[in-house]
C-alpha cells in the first residue's frame, strides 16, 4: 500500500514523494531532515504508533501538514490523532483522486476527512453537552459557511451550496479562523459543535 501512495502521488504533476518509511522512528529520524509540507500517516505503525509518531514530529516541526490513513472507523482514534496535530483523516480505501485531493486540501488550509469520517466526528459532537464558548460576533455568512464545515463539506462544495466562489470561501474562513481564534477547519468545527450558539452580528 505504502508503493501504491507512492507511485499516485509521483504520478501526478503536482506532488513528489521524497520520501516512504515504514516505521515512526525511521520517520521521526527522516522527515524533519527532509521538511515535507504533508505526511501521510498510517495509524497502526509497527513499535511506536502513527499517532505517536504525529505528535513528536509536530514538535519538531509545526508547519508540516499529517493526513492519518486507516482502515478503522474509530472516533476514540480519530480524536486521538486530531489532538497530537493531524490536519485530516481518510481511510486506506480512498481512492487515488480522492488522496490526492486531500493533499492539495490540506495544503490549501484545509482539514480533509472523507465524509463518513466527518460525519462521525460531527456526530461524536453531539453526543457531547454543548460548553458555550466566548467568540468575536460572525456575520450571518460566516455562520452558514460555519455550519457548512462542520457537515464536512468541502470549500468547493461549500462555494457551489451558496453560491459563491471558491476564493471568497477561503476569505470567509480566514475571517472566522481570526474571530473564532483557532488555527484552522478542524478547531473551529470543534468550537461551532461545542458552542452552536456561536453569537452572529453585523451584515453578510
Amino acid at each position: 500500500m505504502r508503493e501504491s501512495f507512492r507511485q499516485w502521488i509521483n504520478a501526478s504533476p503536482n506532488f513528489r514523494c521524497v520520501f516512504a518509511c515504514a516505521t515512526a522512528e525511521e520517520a521521526v529520524a527522516e522527515i524533519p531532515r527532509l521538511k515535507p509540507d504533508v505526511v501521510l500517516m498510517d495509524v497502526h505503525l509497527p513499535g511506536e504508533s502513527g499517532i505517536v509518531c504525529t505528535a513528536r514530529l509536530k514538535e519538531e516541526l509545526p508547519d508540516v501538514q499529517v493526513i492519518m490513513l486507516t482502515v478503522y472507523r474509530n472516533q476514540e482514534l480519530i480524536f486521538q490523532a486530531l489532538q497530537a496535530g493531524a490536519s485530516g483523516y481518510l481511510l486506506k480505501r480512498s481512492s487515488p483522486n480522492e488522496l490526492l485531493s486531500a493533499i492539495a486540501e490540506v495544503r490549501s488550509g484545509g482539514a480533509p476527512m472523507t465524509s463518513e469520517i466527518a460525519r462521525m466526528v460531527v456526530e461524536a459532537f453531539q453526543k457531547k453537552p454543548a460548553n458555550l464558548a466566548s467568540a468575536d460576533g460572525l456575520t450571518n455568512r460566516e455562520s452558514e459557511i460555519l455550519a457548512l464545515l462542520s457537515e464536512g463539506l468541502s470549500n468547493k462544495e461549500i462555494a457551489d451550496r451558496v453560491d459563491i466562489s471558491y476564493d471568497t470561501v477561503r476569505a470567509h474562513l480566514r475571517h472566522i479562523y481570526e474571530k473564532l481564534h483557532v488555527r484552522g477547519r478542524t478547531e473551529a468545527v470543534k468550537m461551532y459543535l461545542k458552542s452552536p450558539n456561536l453569537s452572529i452580528a453585523g451584515n453578510q
